[in-house]
């Protein structure tokens, strides 16, 4: 494995084509190469441990870590769970032990085999608040482990009804106990291994990173010697990747880009809904403690609108940070688009178009089918009631940074994933304070929020989030906009298997056989 080619090295190729094609697949030059495929990818690669630092949050990073690693317990497209790493685990009746079953004749990357103990290691290491692992509240709650044959049993020191939901889930992949303690975080960065379907071959930070298939995987051949994640953050670029043959699949093109290519003949394609919503973050800082303006500003936006005429119908509105399918949708809590309410607001706080309320907002561009373009609009009906909004643009990895030091505009467009579809893991994280991953934070959402984390019995949990979505709504607390429809386009001779977690991992993507 090589991935010290230098920038230079690259960019010198990346002056044609058909010579940097060549160079990725090790010799040959066309992208339709029959075991090489080749996923034009829309966000860089920061770093390759899949549970420490901001990286591991990403949902759309997933596709690539779910790759080379694999995660405790598996899930399927569908978002139903399966046997992973794990092939059994669950609690006892009083739900104080916790105890899962190791799968037998898995092996690294290096030849070395999987054991119990690598499991172990990895929750312990994900629990320790040294590790830098953003969930680290959440593996936290099950310590002193014993270990009998390829058994493993926890006490739970503090119940989290989601916690196997998790093992699914951001930074539940199971690491290399002996090697990673061999070669450190650094040496791991460098030379990283799993026991996933693909190993890393060659990487190069903001170009690409080539994977070759594990031959020794648990989970069966992959269906691709070769695996190429090109990153292309630039929608329009990865719509010449994929018309140009220098790509064989892309995601999260705009979507008159979709039906373009789709209808044209060349290539086919899939947009179907997934587990992502867009939501604007709304901070607890001047202006928006205001409640009149944060209100304002939620029932100024006609998100109907936006997707009929930005999204070309793909995509729901939704008015709470669950999403149709999650398991504390609501359809009854509204927020309904009604622009003169918005007015009266504002007005019963002095504001008013001549005399407009000011604030940021920060977007990403091209990130997600047009992000910029929505917040365009929405920064377009916010003027017409009374709100002046200044956008900022900066890169996705620039809002990790700045939520984690809690230091993101009034408001701030973000895509949320939640493919496990639990509120306290949409509604919970987003919203409460103490989480590392909120922005607002008071005193009295807290309180709503806090007693939900270890609720047992499973009704008063769900029925106990579906309350705090209500008082969320009524406070304008946090502006949801859409659940995504996930464009995907790719060569003929393909089939891509939607995945509804939004991870277009290379093992659902094979050869068309019929």
């Amino acid at each position: 494995m090589n991935i010290g080619t230098t920038r230079r090295d690259f960019l010198k190729l990346a002056g044609a084509g058909a010579v940097l094609a060549g160079f990725l697949r090790g010799g040959a030059a066309m992208a339709a190469d029959t075991d090489t495929v080749t996923i034009a990818y829309n966000v860089n690669l920061p770093a390759f441990d899949p549970t420490v630092g901001p990286s591991a949050v990403n949902p759309t990073i997933q596709a690539i870590y779910r790759s080379i690693f694999d995660q405790y317990v598996g899930q399927k497209p569908d978002l139903s769970f399966e046997p992973g790493l794990l092939t059994e685990w669950g609690w006892n009746d009083d739900k104080t032990k916790v105890w899962m079953t190791v799968r037998e004749g898995v092996t690294w990357h290096d030849d070395s085999k999987l054991t119990p103990e690598d499991v172990v290691w990895s929750l312990e290491r994900a629990g320790d608040e040294k590790s830098g692992n953003p969930i680290q509240f959440v593996w936290s709650t099950i310590g002193n482990f014993t270990i009998d044959g390829q058994r493993i049993e926890a006490d739970v020191k503090s119940f989290d009804p989601t916690l196997f939901k998790w093992m699914a889930f951001l930074t539940g992949y199971v690491m290399p106990k002996a090697y990673y303690e061999k070669v450190g975080a650094e040496g791991f960065e460098q030379k990283p291994i799993g026991t996933g379907p693909y190993m890393v071959d060659e990487f190069q930070s903001n170009g690409f990173l080539r994977l070759k298939a594990h031959k020794d995987y648990w989970g069966g051949k992959p269906a691709f010697e070769t695996v190429i994640f090109k990153f292309v953050p630039d929608a329009s670029s990865r719509v010449a990747e994929i018309e140009s043959g220098g790509s064989d699949v892309t995601l999260q093109i705009p979507y008159e880009e979709y039906d373009r290519l789709t209808k044209g003949g060349r290539f086919s394609g899939t947009c179907e809904p997934v587990s992502d919503i867009g939501m604007i973050f709304i901070n607890n800082v001047e202006p928006l403690l205001d409640k009149n303006v944060r209100l304002a500003a939620c029932h100024a936006v006609d998100k109907q609108a936006i997707i009929t005429r930005l999204l070309r119908g793909y995509g729901t509105p939704i008015d709470t940070l669950e999403a149709p399918g999650y398991a504390a949708y609501d359809p009854s809590i509204k927020v309904p688009h009604d622009p003169e309410l918005a007015r009266k607001l504002l007005a019963d706080s002095g504001f008013s178009t001549d005399n407009p309320v000011k604030v940021t907002i920060q977007t990403t561009r091209g990130y997600m089918p047009k992000d910029y373009e929505m917040i365009q609009a929405i920064v377009g009906m916010w003027r017409k009631v009374g709100i002046e909004a200044t956008i900022e643009v900066y890169e996705i990895a620039k809002h990790y940074e700045l939520r984690a030091a809690d230091q993101l505009a009034p408001f701030a467009f973000y895509n949320w994933g939640n493919a496990i579809g639990d509120p306290a893991t949409s509604t919970g994280f987003a919203m409460f304070g103490p989480s590392p991953h909120s922005v607002w934070n008071t005193d009295d959402l807290d309180a709503r929020i806090a007693p939900l984390w270890g609720e047992k019995d499973e009704e008063k949990r769900i029925e106990g989030w579906k309350a705090v979505d209500r008082y969320i709504a009524e406070e304008g607390y946090v502006l949801p906009i859409l659940q995504y429809a996930q464009p995907i386009v790719f060569r003929k001779g393909l089939t891509v298997t939607a995945n509804q977690s939004e991870a277009l991992q290379p093992t659902l993507i094979a050869p068309d056989k019929a």
